[in-house]
């Protein structure tokens, strides 16, 4: 439940946001109202394409069966890991900017395409915020408890939302930036989790030899079979027995972090 209350609050915020950009943009661009109507539609077609993803992605999983179920589910956690890991570096790049390119975007838009032109600005920011969403949460899914994941998710959507409106009426000190450069950090030990998961199922697959298995065992400090180990388990993607393949890919994944942090610096 935590990580998909995490995830979902996190790219909500972020819709949220690009929503209150895009709704300011118009406050001061658009005397008709018509923009504002054309927006309305535009947040709620973003939002029918990211939940018409969600349908296709478990369309596909009720055909599948076997190894070309296991070959989905897996690619769907490598997919989901990388999403997360671009997105981050993006914002860390280009968040900066967002606002402005936001901004001429709609202008640009709206000066060639009219009103339809703001819709489909609205939609496609929001479906690419709800798409990764929709592929962040049918990863977690794999774990099998439904109900928490839902459960975290209305409640990630609901906190968003909260944020969004206690920054914007400033009703409280919220740093936003400071906010996302915090949950950015979490996002990515969370993508790290989710490519040892995706290895670990490579693994007992047997598509990867594990090489040595285990290298070592810290199950007496922390057993990733208890409720509480499993919950570091799934967030951080520890192991108490790890492997050594899996070992190696956690290691390259953070050190191709460290390279894109260092590539993407504002």
């Amino acid at each position: 439940m935590g990580n998909a209350f995490f995830v979902v609050w996190r790219e909500s915020l972020e819709a949220f946001l690009i929503a209150g950009i895009l709704y300011a943009w118009l406050q001061g661009n658009d005397s008709s109202g018509r923009g504002k109507h054309a927006l309305y539609a535009g947040l709620a077609a973003g939002a029918g394409l990211a939940l018409l993803l969600g349908w296709a992605l478990l369309s596909v999983q009720d055909e599948l069966t076997g190894n070309a179920l296991e070959a989905f589910q897996i690619g769907t956690l490598l997919v989901a890991a990388g999403l997360i890991t671009q997105m981050v570096l993006w914002m860390r790049k280009n968040g900066r900017q967002m606002k402005a390119r936001l901004h001429a975007d709609l202008s640009a838009a709206a000066e060639k395409s009219g009103f339809v032109g703001v819709a489909v600005v609205a939609a496609l920011a929001v479906a690419r915020e709800g798409a990764e969403t929709v592929i962040f949460l049918y990863g977690m899914s794999q774990e099998g408890d439904y109900s928490a994941l839902i459960g975290g998710a209305l409640a990630g959507f609901a906190a968003a939302g909260a944020t969004a409106w206690l920054a914007a009426k400033s009703l409280a000190r919220l740093n936003i930036a400071l906010l996302l450069r915090l949950s950015s950090i979490l996002l990515l030990v969370l993508a790290s989790a989710l490519f040892v998961a995706a290895i670990d199922r490579l693994i007992g697959a047997g598509w990867l030899p594990p090489m040595l298995d285990p290298v070592w065992d810290t199950s007496l400090l922390i057993d990733d079979t208890t409720k509480a180990g499993k919950l570091v388990a799934d967030f951080s993607g520890y192991r108490a027995r790890p492997a050594l393949t899996t070992l190696l890919a956690w290691a390259a994944y953070w050190l191709l972090v460290v390279i894109g942090y260092r590539r993407t610096r504002p």
